[in-house]
């Protein structure tokens, strides 16, 4: 008989090696351990509206969802969702064929990837990128293929793409564009000229899009978010990534969705059955009530994340550091050089015991770690005093 010994330690595969605990669980694991604010993981600290959680209680009660639901998602939240992107983008989906939804949106990245990617396809994707990006073209057997996002020569301006190095990135190897967009970490919103060019590349190249835009509806001041499956050539090719959690502050029931032609859905259907069959229930439900509160429910979101990211920059300026004005998402890109620091990582490690507050490097989010290494990113989905007393104790860092 032959297995593991005592001593045998096990390995993860070859594609999954360099990827450990996500930074989110150990900066937060950290901050439960020090008590500290927690401005890392981009979680509110309050529930959504009332109206959708007791939505959810009462499809508790009533029986709705406590066993299996459909497969590709239940009727009326894939309804929902289809109305949602007709009323908001003038994009037409038949819930039937062209909704699925998924356990949040980092199924639904998981799932279109493994379905749409072979061994060895490169994958052209915004860097600095969420984590579950690399981990998942790895899972694939892709190869990811980072275009750097970076800071505008503006002072205060948000990172931006250059469309060039886009192009030139996209071989004949290149299978897929990853998009993000509003992106996290960076909070830039990209423009209508960037996602024409986008989808001009796309088009002429015959490469396939997915894009992540769970932070559609966290959009400020003049930025617009205008999803890339709108412009001429991207219905038949693009997977467009939706979810709830971030628009409506339950970012634990991870009920998240995809819209694309038939064929697409079909095909990320068909991984995703193997990975968690169906999720969140009763959730489901809930969702589909909130898929349809009126636009004053968006535009006061909104407008109260807006106030949030301005009270957090302005804390963050007043404590020393440089602030990266976001145009979207829940996040604030800082560089910490002015304080005499280059190394994000540690500056992130030694910051609880310093003054009480965690945050996120951004290091972990680039391929080669140098390119973000004195940028550090905080959340602003906290409640008020919980920003005041956080950007109080970050003050402590000038004395």
């Amino acid at each position: 008989m032959t297995g593991m010994t005592s001593t045998t330690r096990p390995h993860l595969n070859r594609r999954l090696a360099e990827f450990g605990t996500t930074i989110f669980a150990e900066m937060s694991a950290l901050a439960t351990a020090t008590g500290s604010i927690n401005l890392g993981q981009g979680f509110p600290d309050t529930d959504g509206p009332e109206e959708v959680r007791e939505a959810a209680v009462r499809a508790l009660r009533e029986g709705r969802g406590n066993q299996y639901p459909p497969g590709p998602g239940i009727p009326e939240l894939r309804t929902a969702i289809a109305a949602h992107q007709l009323r908001r983008y003038g994009l037409s989906y038949d819930p039937d064929t062209e909704v699925l939804v998924t356990a949040g949106a980092t199924e639904a990245i998981a799932a279109s990837l493994l379905a749409l990617l072979e061994p060895g396809d490169e994958v052209v994707a915004l860097e600095p990128y969420y984590d579950s990006y690399a981990a998942s073209i790895a899972m694939a057997g892709g190869r990811r293929v980072p275009v750097t996002l970076r800071p505008d020569a503006d002072e205060g301006a948000s990172f931006r793409l250059d469309l060039d190095e886009l192009r030139a990135a996209v071989t004949d190897a290149t299978r897929l564009l990853l998009i993000n967009t509003p992106h996290n970490p960076t909070g830039t919103v990209l423009t209508r000229a960037e996602l024409a060019a986008i989808a001009e590349l796309a088009v002429e190249r015959d490469l396939l899009v997915v894009t992540d835009e769970v932070y559609e509806h966290l959009v400020f001041d003049e930025a617009e978010h205008v999803p890339l499956a709108t412009f001429p050539g991207m219905r038949e090719r693009a997977v467009t990534i939706g979810s709830a959690g971030k628009t409506f502050s339950f970012t634990g029931w991870k009920v998240g969705w995809v819209t694309a032609a038939p064929e697409l859905v079909s095909a990320v259907r068909s991984v995703k059955q193997f990975l968690t069959y169906v999720s969140s229930g009763p959730f489901q439900y809930a969702i589909a009530e909130a898929l349809r509160l009126p636009d004053s429910y968006f535009d006061g979101f909104r407008a109260d994340l807006r106030r949030k990211r301005d009270l957090l920059g302005d804390g963050l300026r007043a404590a020393g550091f440089e602030v990266y004005q976001p145009q979207g998402t829940y996040f604030i890109t800082t560089d910490i050089t002015p304080f005499g620091e280059k190394d994000a990582y540690a500056f992130c490690r030694a910051l609880p015991e310093r003054c009480g507050v965690v945050a996120i490097p951004n290091s972990v989010f680039y391929d080669d770690p140098d390119a973000g290494r004195s940028q550090v990113r905080f959340t602003f989905c906290k409640r008020d005093d919980v920003l005041a007393e956080a950007t109080g104790r970050l003050r402590r860092l000038g004395s």
